[in-house]
């Protein structure tokens, strides 16, 4: 007998409901950005990585189970060929509510309009700094003028919502919060600020150097804006405060100062396959070994994924201070 929960909800031995899928269609990207990869990477050969045609069932067997929202992610997943008809097939799953991407916006001046029509609501997009010599710095191969021409086509493109994402690090970009807020508030977008996660081996900063915690980000901002709570949510981790006087919002993402897990709704699906329970963790389940032994079983499928929330952790154990013991890059896991 199957053993799928009588209302397809993904329910976690803490009662957490899932109901939220972040998936990695690619571990390449057009950036090198210093807190996410390597200089020299090495990208999974094609075999390893899963064929659009399986995260699409992927993605159809996790709607069938209550998942309302995707978050598409990479690398970069414009990157990928064929991206743009996977987006169009993901938009029009039965059931899924809000289709959504993270990107770095380096395509998005050409393909903006594009996405819109191919069902995408919401855009995140990466920018962690104005300047145009440290936005090379950071990104090692990025070019700041491509990304806000992306955002000038995303805007016009009229999505549901922008949000800009900054990761910040000490004496890199954290003096330059209170002016990517105006950036925000200017051109009508959302930001969050990120804390950087331990993912992989990163040889360009100490990760314990550069932390800079959420609480210091507020009181950098609080000296410019009137920052007010908010209840509103994403769905995703991030805790809102209103910028007084304008529509935009101001997220903090803060893994190690304000840990965010006893509201974990979200699972993650990489590139080759691997079902990540926690970001944090190394809890998984091979989903490619078992969509590519059981071709067309949704069954075996669905029941592998529900049986997968028993492994899901409390939380993560997230520690700036320490070498990572989470080896992957953050590439590799979805941005």
């Amino acid at each position: 007998m199957s053993s799928l929960p009588p209302l397809k909800q993904l329910i976690d031995r803490f009662g957490r409901s899932v109901d939220y899928l972040r998936i990695s269609i690619t571990d390449r990207c057009d950036f090198r950005c210093l807190y996410c990869m390597a200089e020299d990477m090495t990208f999974l050969p094609r075999a390893q990585v899963l064929t659009l045609e399986e995260i699409h069932s992927l993605a159809q067997a996790f709607v069938e189970l209550g998942v309302k929202k995707i978050r598409i992610t990479g690398g970069e997943p414009l990157v990928r060929k064929g991206a743009l008809q996977l987006l169009e097939n993901l938009g029009r799953l039965p059931g899924l509510k809000e289709l959504v991407m993270t990107t770095n916006g380096s395509q998005l001046g050409t393909l903006a309009p594009t996405l819109k029509a191919a069902g995408v609501k919401r855009l995140n997009i990466s920018l962690d700094t104005l300047d145009a010599d440290k936005f090379k710095a950071i990104t090692r191969t990025g070019n700041l003028q491509q990304v806000l021409t992306g955002i000038a086509a995303a805007r016009q493109a009229g999505f549901e919502r922008i949000k800009i994402n900054a990761v910040i690090l000490k004496n890199r970009n954290h003096e330059e919060v209170a002016d990517l807020v105006r950036f925000a508030v200017d051109n009508q977008l959302d930001i969050s600020f990120i804390e950087e996660m331990p993912l992989g081996e990163v040889d360009q900063h100490n990760r314990s150097e550069a932390y800079y915690p959420s609480d210091l980000i507020k009181a950098d901002l609080e000296r410019t804006f009137t920052l007010l709570p908010s209840t509103e949510t994403t769905g995703g981790p991030s805790k809102y405060f209103c910028v007084a006087g304008t529509l935009s919002k101001v997220g903090f993402i803060s893994p190690h100062s304000h840990n965010f897990c006893s509201t974990c709704n979200r699972v993650r699906l990489t590139v080759e396959g691997r079902l990540l329970l926690c970001l944090g963790n190394e809890h998984s389940v091979d989903l490619k070994r078992v969509i590519r032994a059981h071709p067309g079983n949704h069954e075996v499928l669905k029941k592998t994924i529900v049986d997968a929330m028993r492994i899901k952790p409390e939380k993560h154990e997230f520690n700036i201070h320490e070498q990572p013991v989470i080896f992957r890059h953050m590439n590799m896991t979805g941005g």
